[in-house]
């Protein structure tokens, strides 16, 4: 064991990462063991490569960006959602879609020590995230006469509490047979400095990787072999609790455009504000930081009297599955994000933070579109498909998301 310690010291010498065995002579055996594999098993060039990297923030020149068609929910004719909801639900009926769920999220914003999907509201009675997603692929399987398989994304923190969640639940009754889960890769945590952050005094601190991973995660797991007849998959977040993931209409719009990937948007309430945009980038589908268009590209329409860019991510994507399998051969950016980081200081105490402290770095879905022709973009209603659930302050609040659940469903009892 010393031999491996000695062999480890040059490398954390090399680059600056000697603190992470400050502590090795107060942990037991097996946790140096335990230890001395993690840095073992850590790429230091990647992630000092990573870190410096991350400093060179990619300005995108205006000259550069175009608008980005989209459709929109809002001025479809009754004949146009006739067409693209029968061809969506022969889709369907012919058992070729399949649903991802990204939940590798705790609910540590919601109160709760456990996954994030098993947040509960009381609509009531109490129902939790995940429950909201299976009684949608109940309510599918019931209309169309086929069980959807549902893939679910987890996270190593996550991945045997949630598990364990859905046998208590008895999966929602949904069958067990057509629920996967996969695991994401994780990625070290930095400091502001560049150092990589301890969790405990013999473990690194790491984090998930991004919702960018699910193509190499869903690879790794094997699950390819499970999508003999499948065609689509829709891929979700698990905090949307109005989002239909089970869409014929958007399904069959994709379809009949023989699209490669499509992504449901909603329209931004305020041009100005920062949330990110779909735009063209290069003539390629891409999503961008507003702070890269002029005021006049702001401000812009087109000949339908819309807005260019103003249609927002809300994490709602379908796939082609060749496609899909496709991007797992992608090699897909990281992402630098600002973040609060609980970490163990220099005496060994852990230190929980009320800022942020620290370096997370994630990979995007979006960062895959670029690499395939035929896009379609859809503006849906925000009103019936939009309400995140993120924290107990802001504007995407559980009290928020459970409003406007109950107005949707009072909407749609009208409509019948």
């Amino acid at each position: 064991m010393d031999e491996d310690l000695q062999k480890i010291i040059p490398i954390l010498k090399k680059y600056e990462q000697s603190h992470l065995i400050n502590f090795y002579n107060e942990l037991e055996d097996v946790e140096k063991q335990n230890l001395i594999k993690e840095i073992k098993e850590t790429d230091f060039e990647f992630l000092d490569n990573l870190y410096i990297n991350s400093f060179k923030n990619e300005i995108v020149d205006k000259k550069r960006i175009t608008p980005l068609p989209y459709y929109s929910k809002f001025s479809m004719t009754a004949e146009e959602r006739k067409e693209y909801t029968e061809i969506g639900e022969d889709i369907i009926t012919k058992g070729k879609l399949a649903v991802i769920t990204l939940a590798g999220g705790m609910g540590s914003r919601l109160g709760i020590k456990g996954p994030k999907g098993a947040y509960e509201i009381d609509v009531p009675p109490k129902k939790s995230l995940f429950e909201f997603i299976c009684d949608k692929l109940k309510i599918a399987s019931k209309k169309y006469g086929v069980y959807i398989p549902w893939y679910i994304m987890t996270s190593p923190s996550n991945n045997e509490k949630t598990q364990e969640f859905f046998l208590e639940h008895n999966y929602f009754e949904y069958p067990k047979e057509k629920v996967y889960f996969f695991t994401q890769n994780t990625i070290n945590i930095l400091d502001i400095n560049g150092k990589i952050m301890l969790d405990s005094i013999g473990t690194l601190k790491k984090d998930s990787n991004g919702n960018g991973d699910i193509f190499k995660s869903f690879i790794k797991h094997k699950l390819e072999k499970t999508l003999e007849n499948i065609e689509w998959i829709s891929i979700s977040g698990v905090d949307n609790i109005l989002l239909e993931i089970v869409d014929p209409l958007f399904i069959g719009l994709s379809a009949k455009n023989n699209s490669n990937i499509a992504s449901k948007s909603v329209r931004k309430e305020e041009l100005k504000n920062k949330h990110w945009v779909f735009a063209n980038v290069d003539g390629k589908p891409d999503i961008i930081n507003p702070a890269f268009l002029t005021d006049s590209m702001c401000y812009s329409k087109n000949k339908k009297n819309q807005y260019n860019y103003n249609q927002s991510n809300i994490l709602a994507h379908l796939f082609k599955k060749d496609v899909f399998l496709e991007c797992a051969k992608l090699e897909i950016p990281y992402h630098r994000a600002f973040k609060k980081t609980d970490f163990i200081n220099e005496e060994g105490m852990k230190m929980v933070v009320k800022e942020p402290n620290s370096f997370k770095f994630e990979k995007f879905i979006f960062d895959v579109f670029k690499y395939f022709d035929n896009f379609t973009l859809l503006e849906i209603d925000r009103l019936m498909e939009f309400a995140p659930i993120k924290a107990f302050t802001g504007t995407e609040t559980p009290e928020i998301a459970l409003e406007m659940y109950l107005k949707k469903c009072k909407r749609l009892k009208l409509m019948k």
